[in-house]
């Protein structure tokens, strides 16, 4: 079978991160990405980890590729310290490995929020591809690049995003600058549409063509942090566009 390589970036992520490693001990090779983390992380990074690199962060995309280069597998898997591979998914994965017929896979993550998976809010997104010619792209939300065609995995990857409300508010927060950054870098302007229909649109879409009312109240309230965190990214683009970061 093909060498398979786990990348996982981190940044104090020690309440999460030896579950993480623990589940994809079925690697062959993992390789943990850390932005200096200021706790436990690098003491439990060491103790599973085939390599483990330190670089300090500018932006999700550069820090990936750079573990990237460091990776020997003919097969590149990206997990984040708060996800985790079942059994299920380990099984399809090792199956698919044996005989591919796309160059890369696609995985869905039901995200985790008010203690139940939110089957109706989740994403299918490129996450097992192969070593040549994979490269990330943009700063924030970064795309998984690879060269040939795209399949997707049956089983699901579970994802422990939110961490609370307030977690979530922030790391809401701190993506809108992000994106507020890499979208005046192109030269956009916010307009009272992106104010207005952008954020309204975002949540019709969670709650409703995605189904997110279906899974209650936590489906609501993601429907509602994720219209706020659009109508953050518009704000901070205004406050760019007038120097006022």
């Amino acid at each position: 079978m093909p060498k398979l390589t786990v990348i996982i970036p981190t940044f104090n992520e020690q309440a999460f991160l030896e579950d993480a490693l623990f589940s994809v001990s079925f690697a062959d090779e993992i390789i943990v990405v850390d932005s200096f983390s200021t706790d436990k992380t690098p003491e439990i990074a060491k103790k599973y980890a085939t390599k483990f690199l330190q670089r300090k962060f500018d932006n999700f995309s550069n820090q990936k590729n750079f573990a990237l280069k460091e990776a020997t597998g003919d097969w590149i898997l990206f997990v984040d310290a708060d996800e985790r591979v079942t059994h299920s998914l380990e099984a399809e994965i090792k199956e698919t490995l044996q005989n591919p017929k796309h160059s890369g896979y696609k995985i869905n993550f039901p995200h985790f929020y008010m203690n139940r998976f939110l089957y109706h809010h989740s994403d299918d997104v490129l996450r097992l591809v192969k070593r040549e010619g994979a490269k990330f792209s943009g700063s924030v939300h970064e795309k998984l690049q690879c060269e040939g065609r795209i399949g997707k995995l049956k089983n699901k990857m579970l994802h422990f995003t939110y961490k609370g409300f307030d977690n979530y508010i922030s790391k809401k927060e701190s993506y809108a600058w992000f994106q507020a950054q890499q979208q005046f870098d192109k030269g956009k302007k916010t307009t009272w549409f992106h104010l207005l229909f952008k954020p309204t649109y975002r949540f019709f879409r969670s709650f409703i063509l995605k189904g997110g009312f279906r899974d209650g109240v936590p489906g609501m309230t993601v429907a509602a942090v994720n219209a706020y965190g659009v109508f953050e990214r518009y704000v901070k683009l205004m406050l760019l566009q007038r120097g006022m970061k």
